[in-house]
């Protein structure tokens, strides 16, 4: 297995155009678990912890731009006031070694469909920044960027350099359901992001379909039937559980059934919506 350490972002892009089966490393904390348990055996590794700019993140006119390497804890520490749904999928991820280590870009690599950030990138219309040597940048919609379980957009010499997203114009909430507290992967997960300029709702499933997804059906019924200036009528988030799950098309598998997830998807849905509202209509009233 070669190593290969560049320390540019641009060595970084040279070396992946050169051997396009080389696995990017940066916490590990996805590809060392499926190496050390005979997973994947790649030909190479290609170490991006040595490429600072990877691990940094900047501001402009209200939107956020996230290099693929900034530790979930950096986005927590510091991003949590302009990113709240992230954030909060953030602290449920492992440990706090893990959170150390660990970063978005790593989760968008995996692709795992239970992977924490994956729904609030959703709600909140996250973009992809993406790069290739000879291909030069590409903006992937979060929406676009995922295509089965742990398959994603990526071309074989393209690797991913930031994601982009807006500051919350709004409340945004993540829900988790695990086997345990703590140091679980999600048996399934939902994210809501209230757009009150625009009047709509954004959403992401996630460990409950072959891919991250969001729940489009209940969106659209949303924009019709939210009046954003009273309180929550529960007939509306009834019928939103209902269309959120219907979104859902999980597996029976060893953290749980895919009964299980249909219904804890609505149960997220309706709460992680309630949570929301109640935050919006008290910004009103501030």
């Amino acid at each position: 297995m070669d190593f290969l350490r560049p320390t540019t972002w641009a060595e970084a892009l040279a070396a992946k155009a050169d051997q396009p089966d080389a696995v990017p490393l940066q916490g590990g904390t996805d590809v060392m678990v499926e190496i050390n348990f005979a997973v994947r055996r790649p030909v190479a590794l290609l170490d991006l912890t040595r490429v600072a700019e990877l691990a940094t993140w900047s501001e402009q006119d209200g939107r956020y731009r996230v290099g693929a390497a900034v530790p979930y804890s950096t986005i927590i520490g510091e991003l949590g006031g302009a990113l709240p749904g992230l954030a909060q999928a953030a602290r449920t991820v492992g440990s706090p070694q893990i959170r150390n280590r660990g970063s978005v870009g790593g989760n968008l690599g995996a692709a795992s469909p239970a992977g924490d950030s994956h729904p609030p990138l959703l709600a909140a219309d996250a973009v992809i920044e993406v790069e290739s040597r000879d291909g030069g940048v590409r903006l992937i919609p979060a929406a676009e960027f995922y295509l089965g379980v742990k398959r994603n957009a990526l071309r074989p010499d393209e690797l991913i350099r930031a994601f982009h997203v807006p500051a919350a114009s709004g409340p945004q909430y993540f829900s988790k359901v695990g086997t345990r507290n703590a140091m679980v992967i999600a048996v399934c997960s939902f994210a809501v992001a209230l757009h009150p300029g625009d009047r709509r709702v954004g959403t992401g499933l996630g460990s409950a379909a072959p891919t991250p997804r969001r729940a489009l059906e209940a969106e659209e019924f949303l924009a019709g039937a939210l009046d954003w200036e009273a309180p929550l009528d529960p007939a509306v988030l009834r019928r939103f559980g209902e269309l959120a799950a219907r979104a859902a098309s999980p597996i029976d598998d060893v953290r749980g059934t895919a009964g299980y997830r249909t219904h804890a998807i609505s149960v997220m849905a309706r709460r992680t919506l309630t949570w929301a509202w109640h935050d919006h209509l008290g910004r009103r009233a501030a």
